[in-house]
């Protein structure tokens, strides 16, 4: 089954066409760099661009950069405050006339991982951590996603979370070398270790392809893998949640 996949990014939206069946892209990809201010009608007509280039008229499963529920944008993240309350399905399908599936960015890195990478065929609760800007998540069951978690956001100390004390952001911020970092990372796997229990992490973002250079500073129960699916994983979870009817 072929599905348009779009990752929409802070500073660029990126798209190609995948085979859901084997979790490959059949086109090169397509960035087009996030309109600035990314307003719902902004980033909508930007989508209709990238409709308008694939000449795409099926499914397309949109990977978005903010909590959500049911496809309605709970903040708007670090695109633009407009997105709170707009309901991105409903935006975009009025847009393009196509049918959407819309998922939080982590949740779409992880179905990927789930369907292609280094979480197919785990049974038990598997978390997929992206480690970038921010930090996202995404919790599977036996392969079964839940939806919409944040657990980038969970408190640190005094009301800071630990997005804000753990992320690629604050390593560079803060001037933090791996192994700095890597102890901060170590803080945060074991409070959600200790939270959620898992069988398996994936670290997912950018730092999964440098993961060498801090993984002997966290020193947890369960074991954790780098992600596999790297630059394409939103592109190929977004088009999954479509062929699944994840929402």
């Amino acid at each position: 089954m072929e599905i348009l996949g779009i990752d929409i990014g802070g500073t660029g939206i990126k798209a190609a066409i995948v085979d859901t069946t084997t979790g490959k892209l059949i086109t090169e990809r397509h960035r087009i760099p996030t309109p600035k201010p990314a307003t719902p009608e902004a980033v909508a007509n930007t989508i209709q661009e990238m409709i308008h280039f694939f000449k795409w008229d099926g499914l397309v499963g949109c990977g978005f950069p903010t909590p959500l529920q049911h496809g309605t944008c709970l903040s708007g993240g670090n695109l633009h405050e407009d997105w709170k309350g707009t309901n991105v399905r409903t935006l975009f399908h009025q847009k393009t006339g196509n049918q959407y599936s819309v998922v939080n960015d982590a949740d779409a890195a992880g179905l990927a991982e789930i369907g292609f990478g280094a979480g197919k065929n785990v049974e038990g609760v598997v978390v997929m951590i992206t480690l970038g800007t921010g930090i996202g998540s995404a919790i599977f069951l036996d392969g079964k996603l839940l939806p919409n978690t944040e657990f980038g956001h969970v408190l640190y100390k005094n009301g800071e979370i630990f997005e804000k004390y753990a992320a690629d952001s604050a390593r560079k911020k803060y001037d933090l070398s791996r192994k700095e970092w890597g102890d901060r990372l170590h803080e945060y796997f074991e409070h959600i270790e200790l939270l959620l229990s898992p069988d398996l992490f994936i670290i997912g973002g950018g730092a999964s392809k440098k993961i060498e250079k801090f993984e002997s500073r966290i020193n947890i129960r369960t074991p954790f893998v780098p992600a596999q699916s790297e630059n394409e994983a939103g592109i190929i979870g977004a088009a999954l949640a479509a062929k699944y009817n994840i929402v």
